[in-house]
């Protein structure tokens, strides 16, 4: 039994998270005080915390140990194809977006990699955090051919690019190619969001065709890792 005590204290500290005696955004208590409250050595602590942080009960950060993160946390469909703006109308909470760079650029060698673009060819360059409930959570990095759009302001990237291309430019944005993966932070998600020590972000990046098969957009939207999960259904073939 002894050998097994790291597994009794994660149920007995898992339980109290979900039943609120620690809540979201709060810090457990040190690894000494809890090897005092469970009578066991911090060795045997540890590895209750490593199961936890596993798991998506807490997150350890430097300098302030171990938070407990959000498990309602919002959903994103990892194979839907939608503009924040409409994902926004189903969260039901309070969302805004800040436009930070907004422009005409030359590529840079990624994103002409990204785009399969010419070092001259124009692209549009638009920066944006999304604030959720008050904190900036999510910084989208989005890329446009401007052979596709070739008008584009600051009010239609803060309202929604999306909605612009399909009823003001006529364009038929039908499907993308995704990947996710975990990414260290920039200094970027530093200056535009809310990262409250957090040093890794979850990114999508968007490979984003019209109807034609033509790509027409790169997308990055880097999400903080404690407010999201991304959803999907699927179902097995015959």
């Amino acid at each position: 039994m002894k050998a097994n005590k790291y597994i009794s204290i994660y149920k007995d500290i898992a339980q109290h998270i979900e039943w609120e005696k620690w809540k979201a955004e709060e810090t457990l208590p040190s690894e000494n005080d809890l090897s005092v409250q469970y009578d066991t050595s911090r060795e045997t602590v540890r590895k209750a915390l490593n199961m936890l942080a596993q798991n998506g009960y807490i997150q350890k950060i430097k300098g302030k140990g171990s938070v407990i993160l959000n498990r309602e946390k919002m959903q994103f469909p990892v194979s839907g194809l939608v503009s924040f703006k409409e994902l926004a109308q189903t969260l039901g909470k309070e969302t805004e977006t800040t436009v930070h760079k907004f422009g005409l650029i030359l590529p840079p060698d990624l994103i002409q990699k990204q785009l399969q673009a010419l070092p001259d060819e124009d692209v549009w360059e638009v920066i944006r955090s999304r604030k959720i409930d008050g904190e900036h959570v999510i910084l989208d990095k989005d890329y446009f051919y401007r052979k596709h759009v070739p008008h584009l302001t600051k009010e239609i990237c803060e309202d929604s690019i999306y909605e612009y291309i399909e009823g003001e430019l006529g364009l038929t944005i039908s499907y993308a190619q995704k990947e996710i993966v975990a990414e260290p932070c920039t200094d970027e998600d530093r200056d535009y969001l809310d990262l409250y020590g957090y040093d890794h972000m979850v990114v999508v990046k968007n490979y984003v065709f019209l109807e034609d098969t033509t790509l027409f957009q790169y997308t990055e939207s880097r999400h903080r890792l404690d407010k999201f999960r991304f959803v999907d259904f699927a179902r097995r073939g015959k």
